[in-house]
């Protein structure tokens, strides 16, 4: 091994060691509200800034590794197509596009609510046959008097994965989450045995994905690890995303790269992040679907969304810890321990914060991600 090679898997392993040491003030950063502020409505667009509004509100919605896989083509100003771009499909551990669509669904719900609030009923009809269609949705928008949504509730929401705490989640707040979700909603509080369950399952599955060799290369592709590639693409999972923040996010940022994803340090430091992280929080919610149609899970997509709009509000933090529905280890302990009827599309860690972080996760301009008028990927 070379000096050069020797130093930096030193400092990449002293700087997962360190853990999320603050950097001192004046080196504080919010990558994605630079990003924002440098990516505004393009001159010459062809959309309108009401539309330009409700695609930029619609796309903060989140998704699997954050690929993004939504694109829209814009037949009229008033009737878009929303596809799923097949160029942003995680084939491995997603091999049935389930989270493909879940992730859409909430890129429709937050379309339909951004059009409310700026004066527009959006009618969604799905037109999609099967998951792996590209053509997924026909939204048609007519004008109406504007909602009183706050669109900042889409702006701000943010998955949380650390520093939640264990009290137990108030009866209101369950209750509002399961009218959010149209009460397709399951919670499970810390020390029963379904939460330990999920605890378990959320841990061997990480486990089984992280010695899937392809698997993490999957995720290797989809990693963002210097502010260069983070800014070229404004997808994928960042040190900010990941919360590898402070002088580890800085050693990270510098000196790995995407063979450093799959490698040893990596694999281990990532396990026993997951270890900490399944024993925080109140314990899990679980929300589930009427079916398994391409209709049910935009539908279920939809209702995470809803509930997940609610969760800042309340000072609740929502981590999605999916592997369970993504292996079959997982599916088959799941299945076995629930009724036959209950179709789990979504297993969420939750806990109350003392503070609620800024988002981070970096989105896409519009134009991005818009299509020419009768071609989809």
């Amino acid at each position: 091994m070379n000096r050069r090679i020797f130093l930096k898997k030193g400092m990449v392993t002293a700087g997962l060691l360190l853990g999320p040491v603050p950097l001192l003030p004046s080196c504080a950063r919010n990558l994605r509200s630079e990003l924002m502020v440098a990516s505004p409505m393009p001159g010459g667009s062809t959309l309108s800034r009401e539309a330009w509004q409700i695609l930029h509100h619609a796309s903060l919605a989140p998704s699997g590794h954050n690929t993004q896989p939504w694109v829209v083509e814009i037949v009229s100003e008033t009737e878009w197509i929303i596809g799923s771009d097949a160029k942003r499909w995680l084939k491995v551990v997603d091999n049935t596009n389930r989270e493909v669509l879940l992730s859409l669904g909430t890129f429709i719900e937050n379309l339909v609510q951004a059009a409310a609030a700026t004066g527009f009923h959006a009618q969604v009809d799905v037109v999609a046959r099967d998951r792996f269609d590209t053509r997924i949705a026909r939204v048609n928008l007519s004008r109406m008097a504007p909602a009183d949504i706050p669109l900042n509730r889409l702006a701000s929401r943010r998955t949380v994965k650390t520093n939640l705490l264990a009290r137990e989640l108030k009866l209101a707040d369950v209750t509002a989450f399961s009218r959010a979700t149209k009460g397709n909603l399951y919670y499970f509080p810390r020390g029963t045995r379904h939460c330990d369950l999920m605890e378990k399952e959320a841990i061997d599955n990480f486990k089984l994905q992280f010695d899937n060799q392809k698997a993490m290369e999957e995720a290797a592709i989809w990693t963002r690890l210097s502010d260069t590639e983070a800014r070229k693409f404004r997808d994928g999972l960042t040190t900010d995303g990941m919360e590898i923040n402070g002088i580890s996010g800085w050693v990270v940022r510098h000196f790995m790269d995407k063979k450093d994803v799959t490698g040893t340090t990596f694999r281990e430091k990532g396990i026993e992040k997951t270890m900490k992280q399944a024993g925080e929080g109140a314990g899990w919610l679980v929300i589930t679907s009427d079916g398994t149609s391409v209709k049910d899970l935009i539908e279920c997509g939809r209702r995470f969304q809803r509930m997940a709009l609610l969760a800042r509000e309340k000072m609740i933090a929502i981590h999605p810890m999916t592997q369970a529905l993504e292996e079959k280890h997982g599916q088959k302990n799941i299945r076995e321990n629930h009724k036959p009827e209950m179709m789990p599309q979504f297993i969420l860690r939750v806990g109350y914060l003392e503070k609620y972080p800024d988002p981070v996760s970096l989105r896409r301009p519009v134009d991005w991600f818009l299509a020419r008028s009768g071609t989809f990927l």
